[in-house]
């Protein structure tokens, strides 16, 4: 098996796990409201703004037996600039504040999980981001058209309140057939065993940013004529 596949399959548990959080769960029924798509912008910003300083980092940190993976590093470096910025025009398009977001903090998990790549990076193997791009841009196939979908039509949001979504499902869909590429000529056991457990980390700890979102609260039910009537004084 190569080892893309086998990434795959190591990790299919993992990743169940994240698709299974409530929040996705309850979007894909299309249980969605304007908070929870704030709330979910808020952190995707505060994680996609450190996205070209961890490519950096990682290539920085390769091993000289690793210098053929610099072109796709420099690749990823030139393709990944500028996405916070989309968020934060998301952000504006939804009527609130992108500043104070750009200002502001990310949340526990958010912090945690960025915290891991850069120790991954800096403590481990830094071929265990590669576990990171493969959560997120997986996640991103999976999901990101089909959640822009589901929430705008019920919030009634413009187009450009889901350029980061719609731009980033279409083109993740381009980085995973090149994302197999690559890893397929990763050869070494103990790189290949810190991008597996790099994964499996990032699913749950990017499942921990999506748990740590708030809900969407349900609308109570509006009585009905019968039950207004009942309520009439006499």
């Amino acid at each position: 098996m190569r080892f893309h596949a086998r990434l795959l399959e190591d990790t299919a548990d993992a990743r169940l796990g994240l698709l299974g959080t409530p929040i996705i769960q309850g979007c894909l029924r299309g249980e969605v409201s304007l908070p929870s798509y704030l709330a979910f912008l808020r952190e995707a910003y505060h994680h996609v703004r450190h996205t070209v300083p961890l490519l950096h980092a990682c290539k920085a940190a390769l091993p000289t037996h690793h210098a053929w993976l610099n072109p796709a590093m420099d690749e990823y470096i030139d393709e990944e600039q500028g996405h916070d910025e989309w968020i934060l025009n998301d952000i504006r398009a939804c009527g609130a504040d992108a500043q104070a977001v750009r200002h502001g903090a990310p949340g526990h998990a958010t912090e945690v999980m960025v915290a891991y790549a850069y120790d991954t990076i800096a403590r481990r193997n830094p071929l265990g981001f590669f576990g990171m791009v493969h959560v997120l841009e997986g996640t991103s196939v999976s999901l990101a058209l089909m959640a822009a979908e589901q929430i705008q039509k019920p919030l009634g949001l413009p187009d450009a309140a889901f350029s980061y979504l719609r731009s980033h499902g279409t083109l993740d869909q381009e980085h995973t057939a090149h994302f197999a590429l690559l890893m397929d000529q990763i050869e070494r056991p103990e790189d290949q065993a810190a991008i597996v457990h790099a994964a499996r980390a990032f699913f749950r700890l990017y499942g921990d940013v999506f748990r740590s979102l708030p809900l969407p609260q349900a609308t109570p039910a509006a009585p009905s004529a019968a039950a207004r009537r009942d309520e009439v004084p006499a």
